[in-house]
């Protein structure tokens, strides 16, 4: 190998070492998916108001860090070039050039060719570059140069094809593919003879940074010089360079330069001490041929790709380590080597330094945590407790080590593991330890504020606090949450800050009163800090929560606790939860995550302040005074900061009175809109204090039913409904009065007709009355009718009687007896008699039949008599029976009534 190959070769593998020490900005990528275009970025600009405008290839972006919006030119050619000069964004096509300016929320296109003929004489013209130079905006050709001063456009044509122009201290350079380079003065080219070496090389850089002028060259590498003459930079990256095509380069700052390449990505080199960071394919990017770079106001990084867009935040308090291989899995723990970091992961132990991640050996398997100790380091394992020092040493069989903690009272260590906590007295000798005994259960956090007490949170539920003497006997273990009648005691976090041991249980915190031995709630970390779900010191004055899935680093200033909060996009759905450690580095916290962790710079760590500015979109049209916004439709907000990068703020908005909710992304949608003024107010969260930072209103109206002309129909069909109720109640009140008429008519008619059947009625009752008067005569002449006969027929029994006693003539006899017979009452006029009897008594006899329905005409005919009060002689010759057979009658009559013999019967037969 020559003298030249190995320098080169050693000061690659020094370039090499130097950039696997690093760690990487934050990179966010947008695909054409997300931004809706082409692959090729060819050129990035940044405007007065911070929108990004890409070129990219059929399509012209605009980005606010909101949202994207994507605009075609007329004649659909490919886009190579963009620059923004005040409220216009220049753009240069395929024989065209042009600006856009911002219209009611839409980019709006002049052609500044259309109609001219600056091209005629050539087909390869596209406009590769545009830039400024005394107010002036020049479009450049591989060809010619076009100025344009706001009115007239004036053509310049080049000595030999360029490949791009620069403008450095007011100058013009134009650098060509053969002869060198230009400067355009006066209106003419004048070659540089200076740089001879430039010639037959493509330039695709020139920048001045201090007294240098940097030249970046497609294959080449960099040259370094100035008006006297250029050289090969120096710097041992310059090989690497060249034989990685450079596409594009800008200065960060004046100690910092990025390097696009086509094929190994970006190069961030630190001019300080020649150490880099090379982001690619293989870490970050989704591309490797890196073709535009651009600078934002914060400094930060925007890369045009061969095949989507990265923005790099390299200004940035925020540097990760991502292992996209898959080896690394979760990280658990973190500690910093001379070299680089010890990682213990739920796949084993691993070392990341000169040599890039490497597993160490025989530690495959779920590792706890890395504890530092002099100059070993102590790991614990789900297969035993190892030490490292250059190589892995199992020390002894506790196994399950989840935290080691170096007692400050005690002269010892302390190691929550699977079984409870082993005593260590020497981090030399871990073969020698004790097991605190009387607490055998998965310990996973152990805390000490005194000697001789330790409190221990239970991998599951409970808070003990265990007592033990000198020579680690233990005395007593109490479950302090239980003592306590905690119930609900799952998941207790321990937090050490500030020489006391704070409890999380039952989403309250407490702390230990020795004199009264009991927990207290603690009300202002209950306050401000319900509800986390993880905390994790950091020193006596910072510790970071999460909350609802963020990261927040919390700052006790005195009474106040200070929050910052770690924008998401940097560890999202990376973090291990229930098992986040940070270790603190010199001024960076290092928090690990899956297959990584992250830097965070506290020094760095402030915000510049953001003005804030509200863009209002109604039906994909921006609101202005003209808008109607219709009732329960939608309304979108964009929230813009002019800040992509780690100074974006996090904001939050408020709807008229409704709670604060987060911003995502810039974008805010607020749905089902209802009528009437519309108030959002924007605000910011400054160390826990929400200050409003700007405000926007809008009008809603009233739904298509509550509208003027609406309402003017409601009144109408109101009145109308009222006219016709009225109307038809007017109706309605007439027909009731000729209602009431006839009925009053039919009522009168009704009483006529009751007053004429009351009085036929009476009639009725009256000739009724007459006729029971009649029938009662015509029985009481009945009665003295049959009193009569039974008297006439007494008499006639006694003259018989005495005749038959006489003894005198026959012929008187029978002449007495003749006439006797002759007066009788023959067999027909006694059942006359009879007849006219019943019937003159026929009601009696209805209801005695009713009542009694087993009498017999007999029974019915003296019971008549005895209605006619009559005696039994006088009824025995009506009856034709003896005095004797009447009584025996009377008798029977009884039974058959079932009256008692003290009850007369005629009184009873008058009661029926």
């Amino acid at each position: 190998m020559s003298l030249k190959n190995t320098v080169t070769f050693f000061c690659i593998l020094l370039a090499l070492q130097l950039n696997a020490q690093q760690l990487l900005p934050f990179v966010e990528n947008f695909t054409k998916s997300e931004y809706s275009g082409d692959n090729q970025v060819w050129n990035i600009t940044q405007a007065d108001d911070n929108t990004l405008y890409f070129a990219n290839n059929h399509y012209f972006l605009r980005y606010n860090g909101v949202k994207w919006e994507r605009y075609s030119l007329p004649n659909k050619t490919i886009i190579r070039s963009v620059f923004a000069d005040g409220s216009r964004i220049y753009c240069g096509s395929y024989r065209e050039f042009g600006y856009w300016e911002r219209v009611k929320g839409i980019m709006q296109y002049t052609s500044l060719t259309a109609g001219k003929n600056y091209f005629s004489d050539s087909d390869n013209e596209e406009v590769w570059k545009i830039f400024k130079h005394a107010d002036k905006i020049y479009f450049q050709t591989f060809h010619r140069m076009y100025a344009y001063d706001g009115k007239t456009i004036a053509t310049y044509r080049f000595p030999s094809q360029i490949s791009y122009c620069y403008v450095i201290d007011n100058t013009i350079y134009a650098a060509s593919t053969r002869n060198g380079v230009y400067v355009f003065d006066g209106g003419k080219f004048q070659q540089i003879t200076a740089w001879p070496e430039l010639k037959d090389n493509i330039v695709h850089g020139m920048e001045k940074n201090g007294r240098d002028i940097y030249i970046f060259t497609k294959n080449n590498g960099v040259f370094k010089g100035d008006a006297k003459g250029v050289k090969p930079w120096g710097s041992n990256i310059n090989s690497l360079l060249k034989n990685d095509v450079i596409l594009s380069a800008a200065f960060i700052n004046n100690n910092m330069l990025a390097i696009g390449t086509a094929l190994k990505g970006i190069y961030i080199i630190s001019l300080t001490d020649n150490s880099f960071t090379v982001i690619n394919r293989n870490n970050a990017l989704k591309n490797n041929a890196v073709l535009s770079v651009a600078l934002d106001t914060e400094k930060d990084l925007w890369l045009g790709l061969d095949n989507g867009i990265s923005h790099v935040e390299v200004n940035s308090p925020v540097s990760l380590f991502t292992d996209n291989s898959g080896l690394l899995g979760s990280v658990y723990s973190i500690a910093p080597t001379e070299s680089g970091y010890l990682f213990a992961s739920n796949h084993g132990v691993f070392s990341y330094g000169q040599q890039g991640l490497n597993t160490i050996p025989n530690s495959q398997g779920q590792a706890w945590d890395v504890y530092k100790s002099g100059d070993n380091y102590i790991i614990g394992h789900n297969d035993g407790t190892y030490t490292y020092n250059g190589h892995l040493k199992k020390a002894n069989p506790v196994n399950g080590g989840w935290k080691f903690l170096k007692s400050k009272f005690d002269r010892a260590y302390f190691q929550a593991n699977y079984s409870g906590i082993a005593v260590y007295t020497d981090t030399d000798n871990l073969g020698v330890y004790k097991t605190l005994d009387s607490i055998v259960k998965p310990i996973r956090n152990i805390a000490q504020t005194r000697p001789g007490e330790l409190w221990a949170a239970d991998s599951y539920r409970s808070l003990y606090r265990v007592l033990y003497d000198e020579n680690f006997n233990v005395k007593r273990v109490e479950n302090v949450s239980q003592k306590n009648n905690i119930k609900s005691d799952y998941g207790v976090k321990l937090f050490p800050f500030r020489g006391e041991v704070l409890f999380y249980i039952n989403s309250k915190w407490y702390t230990y009163n020795s004199i009264k031995d009991k927990l207290e709630e603690n009300k202002a970390f209950t306050e401000r800090f319900s509800g986390i779900s993880d905390i994790v010191p950091v020193d006596d004055d910072n510790f970071i929560i999460i909350r609802s899935g963020l990261l927040y680093l919390i700052t006790r200033k005195g009474d106040k606790f200070l929050e910052k909060l770690l924008n998401e996009k940097y560890y999202q759905g990376r973090l291990i939860m229930e098992n986040t450690q940070v270790y603190k580095n010199g001024n960076s916290l290092l928090i690990n995550l899956d297959d990584g962790f992250m830097s965070y710079n506290i020094e760095g760590s402030s915000k510049k302040e953001a003005p804030v500015t509200i863009e209002a979109f109604y039906m994909g049209r921006l609101i202005d005074e003209d808008t109607h916004i219709k009732y329960n439709q939608s309304v979108e907000l964009n929230v813009i900061t002019g800040y992509y990068g780690y100074n974006r703020p996090d904001l939050f908005y408020r709807l008229n009175a409704e709670p604060l909710q987060p911003i995502i992304k810039g974008n805010i949608i607020l749905n089902n809109l209802s009528s009437g003024n519309q108030s959002v107010d924007i605000y910011r969260n400054n160390n826990g204090v929400y200050q409003q930072v700007a405000a926007y209103s809008f009008k809603v109206s009233k739904p298509w039913y509550f509208s003027t002309l609406m309402i003017l129909a409601y009144i109408a069909a109101i009145s109308g409904i009222f006219f016709l109720y009225y109307r038809w109640n007017k109706v309605r009140y007439l027909q009731k009065i000729r209602l009431n008429e006839e009925e009053l008519k039919h009522r009168r008619e009704i009483m006529e007709l009751e007053l004429e059947a009351e009085k036929k009625l009476r009639q009725q009752e009256y000739e009724k009355h007459i006729l029971e008067v009649e029938v009662q005569a015509k029985a009481s002449e009945v009665a003295g009718k049959s009193l009569s006969i039974a008297k006439h027929s007494e008499m006639i029994e006694s003259i018989q009687e005495a005749l038959k006693n006489v003894s005198g003539s026959d012929e008187l006899k029978t002449r007495i007896s003749k006439i006797i017979k002759t007066n009788s009452i023959s067999k027909n006029e006694w059942q006359s008699f009879e007849k006219n009897l019943v019937k003159s008594h026929e009601d009696f006899v209805s209801r005695l039949t009713a009542k009694y329905p087993a009498l017999t005409p007999k029974d019915i005919k003296l019971c008549i008599y005895l209605k006619m009060n009559l005696s039994s002689k006088e009824i025995a010759p009506l009856m034709n029976i003896s005095y004797r057979g009447v009584e025996l009658h009377r008798y029977r009559l009884r039974k058959k009534l079932h009256i008692s013999t003290e009850e007369n019967l005629s009184q009873y037969m008058i009661t029926i």
